[in-house]
């Protein structure tokens, strides 16, 4: 979807330069500026105009977003007189005529249900106002009918009509990224729900229960253990963020090692080897620490009975652009067979390892390129890596969140 609606923008590109070059010849004689012919002159402006109104439309269709790229569109047409509208309002309007909103919306109706263009004449009592046609062109996402661009014009103009028309082809291609956008954003927190979900049960059940023998014999260590579950749940039950640092997510492993090491004690040693160069880096919420109790679980419970002891380590190296996580356990070990059908979502794991979950999640920030590499045999332990860059459009940290 995202590759045809990259090739709709680029195959609207000449047409919109040539509207532009034309509606630019009709206003004062600019310089070229050594940039070669008119139409090359026209589509850099119009490359470049472009650019600086595809930010916010990619935010969705808002008075605050109309605001912020009207101008630009209006620059693109070359018009006295350009807006945005959604179903039942102007939410901008740029240059001049503006008295003309009401009787603009009047004529929408059409336009707004039926989802076609038009033009029509507008009636004005001021002598002086410029402004006698209007082109109206809607604007759709996925066949709906979100709002309409409107172009003002002295007189009619066919080439207005079609440049006009391209236009809000083009607008209408930012906002369905944005819808796209805003899409991808509710599946990441609809994803991160059902991993906690997945989580917190036998979780919960196994802290508490950890908890609760030392009340009487060891108030003391107790009370660090509840602090820490404390802790842990509240980084893991945060409200605000998609991403956060491998800092904080590995801070909420340690959180999650202690409750674990208090349960099993000896038969559980942790080896970590951090670079601290990679601590800033942002990756997805909640994203190693199911890697670490797949580790737990499958190091100390996997296969057909209980294990003596495991031995888990954690590294984090620098890669040049990328950081390099990499968790393994000397456990039983998985069939490989087996789990590709898990991460292919063909079985539901037991006890909520969320793999899968991972795995999805990063490449749906990262790309096919970036998913879990899982090597496992029975009898073999499990290696995890994940490899995460250090910067990715759109991938920002919330911010670490500190203890009440």
């Amino acid at each position: 979807m995202s590759g045809f609606l990259a090739g709709l923008c680029v195959a609207a590109l000449p047409l919109l330069a040539a509207g532009f070059w034309l509606g630019r010849r009709t206003t004062r004689p600019r310089s070229l500026g050594g940039l070669g012919t008119p139409v090359e002159h026209a589509t850099f402006e119009t490359l470049h105009t472009a650019s600086l109104a595809a930010p916010p439309l990619r935010a969705g269709l808002t008075e605050e977003t109309a605001r912020k790229s009207a101008g630009r569109l209006r620059t693109l047409l070359g018009t006295d007189a350009l807006c945005l509208t959604d179903q039942d309002s102007v939410l901008a309007w740029e240059g001049i005529g503006e008295h003309h909103k009401t009787q603009i919306m009047d004529r929408l109706a059409g336009p707004l249900e039926n989802g076609r263009g038009e033009a029509f004449r507008l009636d004005c009592v001021e002598p002086d106002c410029p402004v006698r046609w209007a082109v109206v062109a809607p604007l759709t996402v996925d066949d709906r009918v979100h709002g309409a661009l409107v172009a003002c014009a002295p007189r009619e103009s066919a080439v207005l009509v079609r440049a006009t028309g391209e236009v809000a082809r083009w607008v209408s291609v930012q906002l369905e990224l944005a819808d796209l956008d805003q899409s991808r954003t509710r599946l990441i927190e609809a994803e991160i729900k059902a991993l906690r979900a997945q989580i917190s049960p036998h979780f919960i059940f196994n802290s508490l229960a950890v908890i609760a023998s030392f009340v009487r014999t060891d108030p003391e260590r107790a009370r660090e253990l509840l602090l820490e579950f404390a802790d842990f749940t509240r980084y893991s039950f945060r409200r605000h963020g998609d991403f956060t640092t491998l800092a904080d997510e590995l801070h909420a492993i340690d959180h999650y090692l202690t409750l674990v090491r208090a349960r099993f004690g000896d038969r559980l040693s942790v080896t970590l080897q951090i670079a601290p160069e990679v601590l800033p880096v942002t990756l997805p919420f909640l994203c190693l620490q199911p890697l670490v109790e797949n580790a737990v679980k499958h190091g100390l419970e996997g296969g057909t009975g209980q294990v003596d002891k495991s031995h888990i380590s954690i590294t984090a190296q620098d890669a040049g652009a990328e950081a390099l996580v990499v968790i393994e356990d000397d456990g039983p070990g998985m069939d490989p067979d087996w789990l590709r059908r898990i991460l292919a979502g063909e079985i539901s794991p037991s006890g909520g390892i969320g793999l899968s979950n991972v795995d999805d999640r990063l490449r749906q920030v990262y790309g096919d390129d970036y998913g879990l590499v899982i090597e496992t045999a029975l009898g073999a332990g499990m290696k995890i890596t994940a490899r995460l860059p250090k910067y990715q459009p759109g991938v920002h940290s919330a911010g670490r969140l500190s203890r009440e």
